[in-house]
């Protein structure tokens, strides 16, 4: 029987039942079969979930910061429990490997735990005697019910940037996944159950489109947190805050790795190997642009080669594996289309995933290797635009400075990365570049949750990065009391205003 992917509203499983043309497939990356079904939610199922949201707020919002917080640590721990169950649901629909999808969660349960600290976190200032005995003090409180949309590449650690912190803060939430790879976030849901969390607090609606749209506009719906691509961030940014909602909309990146003469070749190499190719370059952060500063161009490029070649690429199941399929035959397809586009723009591939083996067969999966491209002309389309797929471009540059004005010109400005030997040179690149995440000698510079995620430019639409404590101000707001309290031993104090005789 056909696995089927529903919601979860109000701490039970709905929509049971597809409707004729209410479904999307769900395929399995690796040999390219349908594997299941996912309900596709309609306006009124995520009206439904809204609503109960909306029910469990006050409740949730009462009650005391302890209590919220033993319920996190629950939730942690049976998290930790349930990781490699979470992995192998991420494995199977999204296609990237096991050791991948472990640590995709385990970025998750970072966040998780920074939330469980939420007592500080939402501590706020008092100062005393402001005036003769008045006083003042701030408060921080949560919005109310917040969405989250999700996209297909992390589909359990993007969601864990957003409401782990939403849900310690106060608020309720709903979350969005992505239809094709949505059956992590019915088991988070019932980890969250179990873990002792009131039912409406978190809910989850499968769907499309549709109930996208229908988040951006539901007038209960405060704040929205998404990650995807660049021109939906900005669809969802102008539509959110058109609709008088609070949005945080993270776009798509091209993020690229400086390399000067001085660096360790062998650690630039392995890094980006790891950085381009794990997840299948299916990530916003992945290095997918080299800047080999001349003369070290062909060394690098030999040794970047010789550790592709070694790749083990197979189905994500597999132990042995190293780098899965990519999502769909259609985003396959797409990524491929780019090795021809770039041999049309003067550069030249130097391996081509078109025909990597595969561990255990090709079949119809959605596979394509590890590709590189070397003498990739500066401009061009395969440098500027986001390939989401495992495809390293080198290009050549003469200095620092025509390293640093190709990632300074280009539109987005999410992650990126130098590598030196030099202390100076790196202070000075983590001065001048115009990009939110900076890697020195360290190629993907993804925060730890303590720190907050977000990049510039197009990378990001809205104020406010994810997780951390600028995710902690998106899920609340402030109120200042100004507070006089009379002394009740001389009857009150006298305020100068005219009294009637």
């Amino acid at each position: 029987m056909t696995k089927l992917v529903n919601h979860w509203i109000d701490g039970t499983r709905t929509g049971a039942v597809a409707a004729p043309g209410g479904g999307a497939d769900i395929f399995n990356p690796a040999t390219g079969e349908v594997a299941g079904q996912v309900v596709l939610a309609t306006v009124e199922e995520v009206d439904a979930a809204v609503a109960a949201a909306a029910r469990a707020f006050p409740a949730w919002r009462d009650m005391s910061l302890t209590k919220r917080t033993q319920i996190l640590f629950r939730f942690r721990e049976l998290l930790d429990r349930h990781r490699d169950d979470v992995a192998a649901l991420i494995s199977a629909e999204h296609g990237k490997v096991h050791s991948d999808a472990l640590g995709e969660v385990a970025r998750g349960l970072e966040v998780v735990e920074f939330a469980c600290g939420i007592p500080h976190l939402l501590k706020g200032g008092f100062s005393e005697n402001v005036s003769t005995r008045v006083d003042s003090y701030s408060i921080r409180q949560p919005l109310g019910v917040v969405a989250g949309i999700a996209p297909f590449n992390f589909p359990a650690m993007v969601p864990m940037w957003m409401f782990p912190i939403a849900i310690a803060c106060g608020n309720t939430f709903v979350l969005k996944p992505s239809e094709r790879d949505p059956s992590a976030s019915l088991l988070i849901a019932e980890l969250w159950q179990r873990a002792g969390l009131p039912d409406g607090v978190f809910n989850v609606v499968q769907g499309d489109k549709v109930a996208v749209d229908r988040l951006l506009a539901h007038p209960e719906v405060k704040a929205v947190s998404f990650v995807g691509s660049t021109p939906i961030a900005r669809y969802v940014y102008e539509t959110g805050t058109a609709h008088g909602k609070r949005v945080q909309a993270l776009g798509g990146a091209k993020n690229h790795m400086l390399v000067l003469p001085d660096a360790d070749l062998d650690l630039v190499a392995d890094s980006a190997v790891s950085a381009g190719f794990g997840s299948a370059g299916e990530r916003c952060m992945a290095i997918s642009v080299v800047l080999a500063v001349d003369p070290v161009g062909d060394e690098l490029v030999e040794k970047i080669v010789s550790r592709v070649r070694k790749l083990v690429i197979g189905p994500g199941d597999d132990p042995t594996s190293e780098m899965g399929p990519l999502v769909t035959a259609a985003h396959r397809d797409k990524v491929a289309s780019y090795l021809e586009i770039g041999v049309q723009e003067g550069a030249k591939i130097v391996v081509d995933g078109r025909e990597t083996p595969v561990t255990g067969g090709r079949g119809s999966g959605f596979w394509i290797g590890p590709t590189v491209l070397d003498h990739v002309p500066p401009g061009s389309r395969v440098h500027r635009e986001e390939i989401f797929g495992p495809v390293l471009s080198i290009v050549r540059v003469r200095s620092y400075e025509e390293g640093m004005e190709l990632i300074n010109s280009g539109e987005y400005g999410n992650g990126t990365a130098i590598f030196t030997n030099d202390g100076g040179a790196a202070r000075r690149f983590q001065n001048e570049v115009e990009v939110g995440m900076i890697g020195i000698n360290v190629p993907i510079p993804v925060p730890m949750a303590y720190y907050s995620f977000g990049g510039w430019k197009d990378s990001l639409f809205g104020d406010t990065h994810v997780h951390g404590t600028e995710g902690v101000h998106f899920y609340t707001r402030g109120k200042v009391v100004t507070s006089r309290w009379l002394d009740p031993s001389h009857g009150g104090i006298n305020l100068g205003f005219p009294t009637n005789a």
